[in-house]
């Protein structure tokens, strides 16, 4: 991993660390992508970046979230799912759409069965942009997310 990355995860662990005194807690919900964002998720859970230590873990219910990670433009079929998903995290709450389609509908933009982004459906506090976005933007935009929530929170 490169030094840039190093000093990033550092400052998110420093950020987190200091906001929240615990780590940060995110589901992550594809609401319909073509996976390529997912992979860039799993890409930071490996060895090479490894996200665990810089205090971001990744967990199973949105009832233990204090982020959802939206992937994906909303099809229709995942609208009530994500609406669900969103309802059953506990407040206060983050949600950072991550990658094109989740921003704009990407190259699903005006199809029939999509919803064209996720501020369509839930509130979004920070966007991520890319196709996919490489994970130090992930990063980026998780350390975003936490200044936005300390502000909202202040």
């Amino acid at each position: 991993m490169d030094e840039a990355m190093e000093q990033l995860g550092q400052g998110l662990k420093a950020r987190i660390s200091e906001v929240f005194g615990r780590s940060l807690s995110i589901r992550e919900v594809d609401a319909g992508s073509c996976n390529g964002c997912e992979v860039e998720v799993n890409a930071l859970t490996n060895v090479v970046h490894d996200i665990e230590r810089f205090g971001l873990r990744i967990v199973a219910s949105p009832r233990h979230a204090d982020m959802l990670l939206v992937t994906g433009p909303v099809s229709r079929n995942m609208e009530h799912a994500l609406l669900q998903t969103y309802k059953a995290t506990p407040e206060p709450k983050l949600v950072v759409a991550m990658g094109s389609c989740a921003i704009s509908g990407g190259v699903f933009r005006g199809s029939y069965a999509t919803l064209d982004g996720v501020d369509q459906v839930i509130p979004v506090d920070v966007y991520i942009p890319g196709c996919p976005p490489r994970p130090q933007a992930i990063i980026q935009g998780i350390l975003m997310a936490v200044d936005k929530w300390e502000r909202r929170r202040t």
